[in-house]
Order: structure tokens, then sequence, then C-alpha cells
């Protein structure tokens, strides 16, 4: 069974104009399903739509041999045709396919690929694509995909209402379940627990390894010693030169790891927010981890959030993964450091938040909102919790 995205209504409304689209972020975060949904919906609606994987290796060889090969592949009819492609990364060169496609055959065919990680597109999609297509970024499932392939369709039509308390249970019992195991789909889907765990081991060995090996990356060991300390440092600011010296590797590898992590959907490094150059500008960045599952795997912690030493790194990782979710442009996420190391943990949308994991029973002063407070005294102020973020940003009534 295929289950809704929430993505899917963005990249409907396209597909009716010439540019193509194209789908990228981690492997196994149901790009795939995706496309066979898209498949399915433009037949429903009589148009020609024919899926191809490019692990395939004599399709692979057909389109590097010549692009317009792709011709040979389906029956050429008197309407537009749709062709669905998956993990088109593995062309030798896709961004010359996919604009020779545009430029001479955009009539007659609607390209919809996906690629496995960004970093493909970075260094083979060049700016010659620049208006022949569409990016949509697919990330884990948010709350609302989660409890919907959880068929939790009930739970989710009281969201309106005032939760009784047998649903305010199970609504918690699913998302404590959401922030230890994450939120990949294969995950979400699996009721036993400890076949979670085998699953997210899978995904954190195996098919971030594949992201290692399509990189050109040799010391797989140094790579995945670089993901477990980056999970204990969640939340802190990255310095790839401390890293470096502890792992007895040069800067530069050390950088182009981080690099490949980064585009492989496994990490993300959030910029700082400032005006004034001198006093606020830090040129290292702070780590998240796009799936909390795969966090506590590098980590191997399991346990409950209310009992972890690290519940506040943990809760600043959840919020992240919210409001990642509600921007859909990580670049847009920003937090707040001076010299002197007073700290807003992020700035959204022009209003600055402080993570707290428990919610506060009497306000307190924030220090380093103090000193915010001065500068920018225009952006507002908010502390955030676990459980705010179920009711500002998902809608329930706990």
């Amino acid at each position: 069974m295929l289950y809704h995205r929430e993505c899917l209504d963005k990249i409907k409304k396209i597909l009716n104009r010439d540019e193509f689209v194209i789908l990228t972020g981690a492997r196994q975060v149901g790009k795939t399903s995706i496309l066979i949904m898209l498949k399915d919906f433009l037949e429903k609606k009589g148009q020609n739509s024919y899926y191809f994987n490019l692990e395939n290796i004599e399709y692979l060889k057909l389109l590097n041999k010549n692009p317009l090969n792709i011709f040979e592949m389906f029956p050429l009819g008197k309407t537009k045709q749709n062709i669905l492609i998956d993990e088109i990364q593995y062309l030798e060169n896709p961004t010359n396919f996919l604009k020779l496609l545009y430029d001479e055959k955009r009539k007659d065919i609607k390209i919809i690929a996906s690629g496995s990680s960004s970093f493909y597109i970075d260094k083979k999609f060049r700016d010659s694509l620049a208006g022949r297509k569409f990016l949509f970024e697919v990330y884990p499932l948010n709350f609302n995909e989660f409890l919907n392939f959880n068929d939790e369709q009930d739970l989710l039509k009281q969201k309106t209402k005032k939760l009784t308390i047998y649903y305010k249970q199970k609504l918690l019992n699913f998302w404590k379940q959401y922030l230890i195991y994450g939120s990949y789909p294969k995950i979400a889907l699996e009721k036993d627990n400890d076949i979670k765990k085998i699953l997210l081991e899978e995904i954190g060995t195996s098919y971030i390894k594949k992201d290692i090996r399509d990189a050109g990356i040799k010391n797989t060991d140094k790579y995945f010693s670089i993901l477990k300390i980056l999970a204990d440092q969640t939340g802190q600011l990255v310095n790839s030169q401390e890293l470096a010296n502890t792992l007895n590797m040069s800067h530069s590898t050390v950088e182009e790891y981080l690099y490949v992590m980064k585009k492989s959907y496994q990490i993300v490094l959030i910029a700082p927010f400032y005006r004034n150059l001198r006093k606020e500008l830090t040129k290292m960045p702070k780590i998240y981890f796009y799936d909390l599952g795969l966090r506590n795997f590098f980590l191997n912690n399991y346990n409950e959030i209310k009992i972890r030493t690290d519940k506040g790194n943990y809760t600043e990782n959840i919020v992240f993964k919210e409001f990642m979710h509600i921007e859909q442009d990580v670049s847009k996420i920003k937090f707040w450091r001076t010299q002197d190391k007073k700290e807003i943990d992020f700035i959204v949308k022009n209003k600055a938040y402080e993570i707290k994991y428990e919610r506060l029973k009497i306000k307190i002063k924030n220090k380093g909102y103090g000193e915010f407070q001065k500068q920018y005294p225009e952006i507002p102020f908010e502390f955030l919790n676990c459980i705010d973020l179920l009711e500002k940003f998902y809608g329930w009534k706990i």
C-alpha cells in the first residue's frame, strides 16, 4: 500500500507545465513511492506515463549512449508522454541528458525524475538547467504523515477537538515513537521496536555506505567516526579543524566528508544569523540530523527523552526537524551567537526561539536574549518545548 505524502500536492500543481520535475533526498525517504503515485495520478487523468529505474544496467547503457534513445524505451504517442525516471544520478551526465530533452523534446515528453542525494545535483546539474526544472526535496515523514502511515486516520480526525484522555495518551505514544525511532517510511510502517532498530542499522550502515561509495570516499571508518561524533555534538558548533585533529585527518578531508554528509541528507549544518559582523559572526555552523532515529542509531541510545542526559540537545534537534518541515528550506533556519558565547537557539521567519525540554512553569530570563533584544528589538522571542510543537505546529489541542 502506498501512503500519501504532502509534497505530492505541490508537485501535482505544476505537472501541466513544461518544466521537468526533479525529486531529491536521502535514500529510503520514499522518492520511488512518490514517482509511482504520480504515475497512477497521471494515468487516472488519461495521460500516458512510463516508469523505469536506472539501476537497470541496460537502460543506463542505452541512455548514456544517446539521450534520444529514450524514445526506444516506450511507444510514441500523439499526445505528450510522462516519463518517470528513478535514480537519474547514475547517468554519466544527467545535466546534458535533461537539457537536451527539455530544449528539443519538451512538447513530446515530460520528465519526472528522482536522484538519491543532492550532491549529485550540485556536481552534475549545473546552471544550464535554470528555468528548465522544479526541484523538490523529499524529507523523512512529518508527524501527520507518520500517523497516516500508521493508519491512524481516526486519530487525525480528532485534531480540531479537545482530546479525550484516550486520544491524548494515544497521540503521545505515537509522538514518543516518532521521536525515538525517527520517521523514515520503512521505520514508520514497522510495529516491532526491535525490528525498527534493525532497519535503522540498515539505513545507518548499508545505505550510507552507498552514498560513501558513490562519492568516491575510501576511508569509511573515519566517515562513520565523524557521524558518531556529530551525533554526540548535536546542537553545538562544528569545528572541522578540531575534528581533523581528533581523528588524525587532514582538514580538507574532513571538509569533504562533511560536504558529502550534508548533500546526502544525513546532517544539516545551519548558518549563523548576524548583522554586526565584528561582534556576531562565527564561521562555524551548528549541527543537526535530518532524522532523529538515525541520530539515535549512531549514539546507540533509544531511551525516552525524559531519562536521557542529552535531552537538551535532543530537544533542539526535534524542534529543528519540525522547522525544516515547515520551511522546506533549511537555509532559512539560523541561530545567533556572539563572540562572548551569548546565544539564541533558532531564528526563523524573523522570530527568535529558545528551546527547553519542559514547559516553563514561570518565565525565566534568557541572558542571550537580553543581548539579542538590545540589537534586534523588533524581533520577538519565544520559548518552545516538545509538547508545544504538537500544539503550535500541528494544531493538536492537548
